[in-house]
């Protein structure tokens, strides 16, 4: 599973593994949805502390999870990116929509 899920009270964290790119994202997402509709979380935190690889695809993967999870107001963390990811991240612009948490050491 390319997707593992911790529950603290308000706070869903998903804990993406591997690739992210065309061939694994839709899964992903579907995973996330599924967890985000269940829960309807305060706080979703994509987790990218297990990323391998990530393309363009992982940018789409959390704009339509901002959309999703702002049905019910919630608000959307970014963490644990590698440096690679994090430019990603950052020249897409999606620090407008989500919180990036810094990585720590």
């Amino acid at each position: 599973m390319p997707v593992e899920f911790k529950k603290q009270r308000r706070k869903l964290t998903a804990y993406l593994i591997g690739d992210i790119d065309h061939h694994c994202a839709e899964p992903i997402r579907m995973d996330i949805d599924e967890r985000i509709a269940a829960d309807k979380p305060e706080v979703l935190c994509l987790d990218f502390s297990k990323v391998t690889f990530m393309d363009s695809s992982g940018v789409g993967l959390v704009m339509g999870r901002f959309r999703t999870l702002s049905v019910y107001g919630g608000r959307l963390e970014l963490s644990g990116m590698s440096g690679a990811v994090q430019r990603v991240m950052q020249l897409s612009g999606i620090g407008k929509i989500a919180t990036i948490v810094e990585k720590k050491g």
